[in-house]
């Protein structure tokens, strides 16, 4: 049973945790607004979501771009839950941070301002653990969700956009520009592997393509924190339903491994 019959909205339709996400609404009966920055990528969307879901009327792609106002107000229409998962996450350092930074955090006010000029209920921002552990050098402690990463240290462009950018949603949410009151949940995964869906290969699958490739001579005694793709769908869809989410941020790891356990399984 589905908590609305109004169709979820879904950013960034061709990644890797968006098509996971969407795949798993459908199944559960939901309607779903995808978007993409462009309709060229429509049919290779259709045609990997409908290798696992019968897609039927329930899938609409438009489009919009996070850097470009045109497009966001038609898409927050008769939408009752944003899920915004549409965030860049590139393979190498960019020149210039900016390159991360802008896009990230002016996108992610973009999407939220829609939002609540569309009276959305609740926005789910996918956020990253990168926002929580970076820049804290030394400290030798569990870390939780009150934890914010140290952009004021060389953390890299990527964390330093995912910090800034959950800090400006909360920073909105919690101002009195937000004067609907809308909600928000934030989902911070570590790195993400399972299924790839499609021809696009993850950033955060690179190190079990190395392996596979035999690119890499060896591995050094680094452990990481990981999480299943497909738990990441399912918390962000919890993080929609569940009504005491709001407000919160939430670690989603599965477990860590070894990067030698890794390449001992593959």
């Amino acid at each position: 049973m589905t908590p609305t019959t109004n169709p979820i909205l879904v950013t960034g339709a061709s990644g890797f945790v968006a098509l996971h996400t969407i795949i798993q609404l459908l199944q559960q009966g939901y309607k779903v607004r995808a978007t993409l920055r462009t309709l060229s990528r429509e049919a290779e969307v259709r045609e990997t979501i409908s290798k696992h879901v019968d897609i039927n009327d329930n899938l609409e792609i438009i489009t919009t771009d996070l850097m470009q106002d045109a497009g966001w107000d038609e898409a927050m229409k008769d939408v009752d839950y944003v899920l915004h998962i549409a965030s860049p996450f590139p393979l190498f350092e960019p020149q210039h941070e900016d390159e991360l930074i802008i896009p990230a955090v002016q996108g992610t006010l973009r999407v939220l301002r829609a939002a609540h000029k569309g009276n959305i209920k609740r926005v789910v921002q996918i956020s990253s653990v990168a926002a929580v552990t970076a820049g804290h050098s030394g400290e030798n402690r569990t870390f939780n969700e009150d934890d914010w990463s140290k952009v004021e240290n060389n953390i890299g462009a990527y964390s330093k956009s995912k910090t800034l950018a959950e800090r400006a949603a909360w920073e909105f949410i919690n101002g009195a520009e937000n004067t609907n009151k809308m909600e928000m949940v934030s989902i911070n995964p570590p790195i993400i592997l399972g299924p790839i869906p499609n021809k696009d290969f993850p950033t955060s699958a690179e190190v079990v393509r190395t392996f596979m490739l035999g690119q890499v001579p060896g591995v050094g005694r680094i452990k990481m924190d990981v999480v299943d793709v497909r738990d990441v769908a399912s918390a962000i869809i919890l993080a929609m339903n569940t009504p005491e989410a709001a407000g919160n941020r939430f670690l989603v790891p599965t477990g860590m491994v070894w990067l030698k356990d890794i390449a001992d399984i593959l």
